[in-house]
């Protein structure tokens, strides 16, 4: 069971913070490794979620929020190490705790549209198979 203290969930919100400073000037360097990785990665991310919310350009997304699906998106189609639904969790409850009260819910629908485009889920599915 997840907790605050939790390190895969506190390397998580510092990860979020270094790309959310990172998004008003990309002259803040990130720190974290996982921060470089996915802004070396934004060729791969920013599409997929504009995909995911296509009646939201990347550039008038709420820039905590863009942050958050940022990093859900390099662990749902670049890492994939995380169980999608771990991954869904941890940006919901960013959202909730650093977004604005609708954050939550979009973050949410965002990354199901992109778990369906994607289709993560049989995907997930397939890999328990092999184990």
């Amino acid at each position: 069971m997840k907790t605050a203290k939790d390190p895969r969930h506190l390397k998580r919100e510092t990860v979020v913070k270094e790309l959310f400073s990172w998004g008003f000037t990309d002259t803040n360097k990130p720190k974290t490794k996982e921060a470089k990785e996915v802004l070396s990665n934004l060729d791969k991310i920013d599409p997929a979620i504009e995909k995911g919310a296509p009646s939201w350009p990347i550039a008038q997304i709420n820039r905590i929020d863009l942050a958050i699906l940022r990093l859900a998106v390099f662990e749902l189609i670049i890492d994939k190490d995380t169980p999608f639904k771990v991954v869904v969790d941890e940006a919901v409850e960013m959202a909730k705790k650093y977004g604005s009260e609708a954050s939550s819910g979009f973050v949410n629908g965002v990354l199901g549209n992109i778990i369906e485009v994607h289709k993560l889920e049989k995907e997930n599915k397939e890999r328990k198979k092999d184990v």
